[in-house]
């Protein structure tokens, strides 16, 4: 799938804030704070700056929603995780994304996870949870350009220990040379056209 038109749409909190078009398929992208959802975003829609990126974890604070070629949407989820913001704010933060995942959108959600780290109690909720809502998910590891190819081996018998997976089933992502943007689309393109 090529990207032609990527535009930021809005920002939301609530349900009633959601873009109105319901027959819009939607991919959600979700993760720890800084695993690099809105530098995925960016890759794969080509444009640097459409999400907005940051070293400090917890910048997206709100569900933002990106209008692709005007046919779906990207919806870049808040973080979870480590961001150093208030209890109360991280308490608002889960509330937003279950208001999200919960809603009878027709969406899929893209989990992100750092595969230079052995998935967090909060990673294995959040697969739990979206398999217990019997959501549509998938798994991208992310940044594998900062492990060699051995060490990417070694570590995914790690995660292993912890989350049951067939590669084939998952995707690999690096936001600084693109590797794996062209499978993530091609998947996106094939959800689309079913």
């Amino acid at each position: 799938m090529k990207i032609k038109k990527a535009d930021f749409v809005k920002s939301a909190v609530y349900e009633k804030d959601y873009p109105e078009q319901l027959d819009k398929m939607e991919f959600a992208f979700v993760g720890r704070s800084n695993v690099g959802k809105s530098s995925l975003i960016n890759s794969l829609t080509s444009r640097l700056k459409l999400a907005r990126t940051s070293k400090t974890p917890g910048r997206t604070q709100l569900i933002n929603y990106f209008l692709i070629n005007d046919e779906f949407y990207i919806v870049d989820l808040p973080g979870y995780g480590f961001a150093k913001v208030p209890k109360e704010m991280k308490k608002q933060w889960g509330q937003t994304m279950e208001r999200y995942i919960a809603s009878k959108r027709k969406k899929l959600v893209f989990v992100l996870l750092d595969i230079r780290r052995v998935p967090s109690d909060e990673d294995i909720e959040m697969l739990e949870w979206l398999e217990y809502n019997e959501m549509d998910y998938k798994i991208i590891f992310t940044k594998i350009d900062k492990l060699s190819n051995n060490e990417r081996a070694k570590q995914l018998k790690a995660i292993k220990t912890r989350l049951v997976f067939d590669n084939e089933d998952v995707f690999f992502h690096s936001s600084l040379t693109n590797k794996g943007r062209d499978e993530i689309l091609n998947f996106m393109e094939e959800k689309l056209n079913n």
